[in-house]
């Protein structure tokens, strides 16, 4: 064999690799009943669940607590997802800037069955988009679990 053939097998191997290692790391979008369903059968896998802040007739978020002067890394709310299916939300990290103006959320993370909520470990934000000069420009911000 040549060393031209071995080094494309290598890179070959390197590229099968990280592609079956990308496969075993995603997690896939579902609802809290499919979180819930997924946590009973012991499957710890982070799940996505997409949803809208639970709000009250006024518009104003239900559920919300953030208290950085007893513990700044604990901010919880009331989340809808896209099956109205409801289920407290706890992120183990400061609360995200803006997350009274988000549209959307986007949770990853499991459920906690002892506790009955949502543990994220990242949130992603949907704000309204904005319009400057004509053209549109969607926002997100994200909360990373260290």
């Amino acid at each position: 064999m040549k060393k031209s053939h071995i080094i494309a097998l290598v890179v070959i191997a390197v590229a099968i690799a990280m592609i079956i290692s990308t496969v075993g790391d995603a997690s896939t979008y579902s609802d809290f009943g499919e979180a819930k369903k997924l946590a009973t059968e012991g499957n710890t896998t982070d799940v996505h669940v997409v949803g809208e802040l639970k709000k009250d007739s006024q518009g104003n978020i239900l559920g919300m607590v953030y208290e950085p002067s007893v513990n700044p890394n604990r901010f919880e709310f009331m989340m809808v997802d896209s099956l109205n299916n409801e289920s407290k939300v706890v992120l183990m990290k400061p609360k995200p800037q803006d997350m009274e103006r988000s549209e959307k959320v986007v949770v990853v993370g499991s459920m906690n069955l002892d506790q009955n909520y949502f543990e994220a470990e990242q949130i992603l934000l949907k704000c309204p988009s904005k319009y400057n000069n004509g053209e549109l420009e969607a926002e997100e911000q994200t909360a990373m679990r260290k």
